[in-house]
């Protein structure tokens, strides 16, 4: 049975400071690369709200935010256990690993404020019943779509590439799309749900495309192809806005940016970093391949379906699909066949080095999911988990 959470924060009926699906990033990003260096990147992350010392979901969102003395990078998701934040557009990866542990210690003051902590987990590994964000679009989700809204706590990374504009923006989109599983096997942080393990390393991405506009999509062909589409969407009446076309990747409708969300959100910080810099050396290799005239693959999304099972499944622990064949190949294989194919894009932005190195260590070291399992067969306790994510928490995995 599911569990309420243990503190639910007071509300004012009249408070618009939680939204949904707002992106943080300042509106300054520039678009393609030029004098100014690569093309710009950010970071939305969402984490969960605790009890620091129960390992208990706490919906204190709203009084949070009221009571964080800065609270310009921080807001409110679709529920009250939950909190996002959004860094700064960045050029320079070093900057937005600054940025990134900026915005993770800047949550997680806010929260000490109001007696919890955050947790970078993707699901909430106990039972809960969530607690719906006080805000009028998140009332009219959970009155239109039930059950799924009602039961969606997870926690996603999101990152915005900056383009030139919506015709760049859509070129970028449908030569990504190979490559978006193994991102997701890289972030995959999400194994526990509802108290048990549920098989997969990255469960929120089989609980996430329970929206009927979520997950992989088709190749949209133009710019005109892809505002067709989305009024055509639009127009059934089953979305309520924009904010729910919720394809692995987008366009952003706030930013000059494409926004990739297939990804966790990461248990580490280095991990969120190494995503956003693949997710940028991937859009500006889409767009090179699209100015030198090469089609997007047109693999179908029935496929892509499928790549991202396989890659929610197992993370980086056995065979992904791979791209180049749409054959099963080891892990190891497709992200070095991934490293390659955006080779010349990381070196240019000067981050290729330390790409490698961050991809080494998780291939090393293993993704959250691997830790959060390690913690659960050393303790047999999901408290444990949640617990050992917090920022205080023990960070030595050989302990494990």
């Amino acid at each position: 049975m599911a569990h309420p959470a243990d503190t639910v924060d007071a509300v004012d009926p009249a408070d618009t400071r939680t939204t949904v699906d707002t992106p943080l990033a300042a509106p300054d990003h520039a678009g393609s690369p030029g004098a100014s260096g690569p093309r710009t990147v950010g970071v939305e992350e969402e984490f969960l709200l605790v009890d620091p010392v129960t390992g208990r979901a706490r919906a204190v969102a709203t009084s949070l935010l009221r009571s964080a003395p800065d609270a310009g990078d921080l807001c409110a998701e679709l529920q009250r256990e939950q909190l996002e934040t959004g860094t700064s557009p960045c050029r320079d990866l070093a900057h937005l690993a600054e940025e990134i542990r900026r915005t993770r210690a800047a949550a997680q003051s806010a929260a000490e404020v109001t007696g919890v902590a955050v947790a970078p987990l993707a699901t909430y590994p106990l039972d809960v019943e969530p607690t719906p964000s006080p805000n009028e679009r998140s009332r009219r989700m959970v009155e239109r779509f039930g059950l799924i809204g009602r039961e969606q706590l997870t926690c996603g990374c999101h990152v915005h590439v900056g383009v030139a504009d919506d015709v760049e923006a859509v070129a970028a989109l449908d030569r990504i799309r190979p490559w978006l599983a193994p991102l997701l096997a890289l972030s995959v942080n999400s194994p526990f749900w509802a108290g048990a393990d549920t098989g997969y390393a990255g469960y929120r991405a089989q609980v996430w495309p329970r929206w009927p506009s979520a997950g992989p999509y088709g190749a949209f062909g133009s710019a005109a192809g892809y505002r067709a589409l989305t009024d055509t969407m639009l127009g059934t009446g089953t979305l309520l806005d924009a904010g729910m076309l919720y394809f692995d990747a987008r366009v952003s409708t706030h930013l000059p940016t494409v926004e990739i969300r297939v990804a966790d959100v990461c248990r580490e910080a280095d991990d969120a970093v190494l995503v956003a810099a693949l997710v940028r050396a991937l859009v500006e290799t889409a767009v090179r391949e699209w100015r030198a005239g090469v089609d997007a693959d047109p693999v179908r999304t029935e496929v892509l379906r499928l790549a991202s099972w396989r890659a929610a499944r197992t993370g980086v622990s056995a065979d992904l699909v791979d791209p180049a064949t749409w054959r099963p190949a080891p892990a190891r294989t497709v992200l070095d066949r991934l490293l390659a194919h955006v080779r010349d894009a990381l070196a240019d932005a000067g981050d290729l080095e330390a790409v490698s190195g961050r991809l080494e260590a998780v291939l090393r070291r293993g993704t959250g999911a691997e830790r959060q399992r390690a913690v659960f067969r050393a303790t047999g306790d999901l408290r444990a988990v949640v617990l050992d994510a917090l920022p205080v928490g023990p960070r030595d995995a050989a302990a494990y």
